[in-house]
């Protein structure tokens, strides 16, 4: 029998909503890589790769992309077992109300592009210059 829709719904909006603040043990990471079975390759950032698994209530209901944001809840050292080093506690949706939090990392900062770093116009869209121009 498939869940029913209110769960989804539930785990949909409490994404959507950042917390106030982050405990101690909770961080922001950017996923890197699905490895299957609900886990992932996260990025946190001090740039140290850690394997999480995803919450058991955003299993089939939330997907997760790769270059996305995630909250991380690391497990401490002494209670680890095995490679997994903690769980996405929460899925970041809405990337712009998290980005006004305090706690955002400066490290995961927009790219901007600058205009002025490209002398030469873009060749995109555009045909190949034919030989025969030239040869008038």
């Amino acid at each position: 029998m498939a869940r029913p829709k209110r769960n989804l719904h539930a785990a949909a909006e409490e994404s959507t909503t950042p917390p106030d603040a982050l405990t101690p043990t909770q961080s922001v990471a950017r996923v890197i890589k699905a490895e299957g079975n609900s886990l992932y390759s996260c990025l946190l950032p001090n740039q140290q790769i850690v394997l999480v698994e995803l919450a058991a209530r955003f299993r089939n209901t939330i997907w997760i992309k790769r270059g996305g944001y995630v909250l991380v809840d690391l497990t401490p050292p002494e209670e680890k077992r095995g490679k997994v080093e903690g769980e996405i506690a929460n899925v970041v949706r809405e990337e712009k109300e998290w980005r006004k939090q305090s706690y955002w990392p400066k490290e995961f900062a927009k790219a901007t592009f600058d205009d002025d770093d490209e002398d030469e116009e873009s060749n995109v869209g555009k045909m190949p210059p034919s030989d025969s121009e030239g040869e008038d």
